[in-house]
């Protein structure tokens, strides 16, 4: 069962989705937002169930702030950022694939950016089910005996949450028709870029094993590029 206070958290970021979309649009006529909209919470809720029912731990540590007194510095920084680029960037594809209409993008492009969601929400619910230390903010978790995770998506790469994120990055501006949305996509992925880097690091100096598996499993987000 989801917690009540789990439903009203989901509650508010749904509000919010759709308040910045169709604010920004100033319309709701905008069929690609409300299947955006279903696509993406659709999935985000049952990845919520599924993490109720089979990991209420998991649960419960994605629940926590963003911004927490044990989390690195350069943490709190990065996730401060992507929280208002996320913003903007909502806003910008509501002004551009709506209100002054500035892109034009193809129908096939946008079932393209929908199949890009779809499958990386069916990664987020893979990854969630295989990596119960999966916490919102950097930080080892040694009150859950925090250990490395090496199988599932894990055994291809180092940080697949990160990769699957980049992927809905720029299929979510296809999806919507907003060709200023990939500029937005392009920016927080280099964030997500570089919170890769620093957690990799962090994780090889505090978290016992990881530095092995860095040899076993040799790439971060992306099999032979990096």
């Amino acid at each position: 069962m989801i917690p009540a206070r789990t439903w009203l958290a989901f509650g508010r970021g749904a509000l919010a989705f759709g308040v910045l979309l169709f604010g920004s649009a100033g319309t709701l006529a905008w069929p690609a937002a409300w299947a955006y909209l279903a696509l993406f919470l659709g999935g985000s809720l049952l990845i919520t169930w599924t993490l109720a029912r089979h990991d209420p731990a998991l649960l419960e540590e994605r629940m926590k702030p963003l911004i927490q007194k044990d989390q690195p510095v350069w943490d709190r920084i990065i996730l401060s950022l992507l929280a208002v680029l996320w913003v903007a960037w909502l806003i910008l594809m509501g002004l551009d694939a709506i209100r002054f209409g500035w892109s034009r993008m193809p129908a096939w492009l946008q079932w393209t950016g929908a199949a890009g969601v779809a499958t990386s929400e069916y990664l987020w619910y893979r990854i969630v089910r295989e990596n119960t230390f999966l916490a919102g903010v950097v930080r080892i978790q040694t009150e859950r005996s925090h250990r490395v995770v090496s199988t599932g998506p894990y055994a291809v790469v180092r940080h697949p949450l990160y990769s699957s994120a980049i992927l809905f990055f720029f299929a979510t501006p296809l999806m919507l028709g907003s060709w200023w949305g990939l500029a937005g996509a392009v920016a927080l992925s280099a964030l997500i870029i570089v919170r890769t880097a620093l957690e990799d690091l962090e994780l090889q100096r505090r978290l016992e094993g990881y530095a092995g598996y860095t040899h076993r499993v040799r790439y971060r987000l992306v099999p032979r590029p990096w």
